[in-house]
């Protein structure tokens, strides 16, 4: 079938590439020691005012328990911290301990690698087209650019980690 009769596939090719980027950032942060979605997190609390457990819940779509669970596992790495609400001793707001916010800076060096593997074939110009679109598209669905889908499945640590963690047990 001619090039020009074939459907455009934009779903596949999404896909494609969201496998790959999502495999490269897998491998860009395991190299800081922390997990995709441990990432995110790091990277949500440390980009605003105090954030609440709960607000983080809401703001990623996903249950409450599992923010905790992420949460304690930053706790344990030295890199996030609770403090009780001021006005509402039930709130537990989030803040990023030193050596989180220093974790913040080399996301951000994994972040632009990433991005460069990934878009290593495109002028500065198509880079630039490509993100516009991008985001366009993004938001004509309604998704936070912000927030991995994953979250809202228990899996934004890259492809297919459903199936990986079931293989390890």
């Amino acid at each position: 079938m001619p090039a020009a009769e074939r459907p455009a596939r934009i779903g596949f090719l999404l896909s494609q590439l969201g496998t790959r980027s999502a495999e490269v950032f897998a491998e860009q942060v395991r190299a800081l020691g922390v997990t995709p979605s441990e990432a995110g997190v790091v990277r949500i609390i440390g980009r605003g005012p105090a954030i609440t457990q709960r607000e983080l819940a809401d703001r990623l779509g996903t249950a409450p328990s599992r923010v905790v669970a992420l949460v304690d596992g930053l706790e344990r790495k030295g890199l996030a911290q609770r403090t009780r609400g001021e006005t509402d001793r039930r709130a537990q707001h989030l803040g990023l301990t030193e050596s989180g916010r220093a974790l913040l800076d080399e996301l951000r060096k994994a972040a632009e690698a990433q991005e460069a593997t990934i878009a290593k074939g495109l002028s500065a110009e198509q880079r630039g087209e490509l993100h516009v679109l991008l985001t366009a598209l993004a938001a004509s669905l309604g998704l936070d650019v912000d927030v991995h889908p994953g979250y809202r499945h228990g899996t934004p640590d890259g492809p297919h980690s459903e199936s990986r963690d079931r293989l390890k047990s």
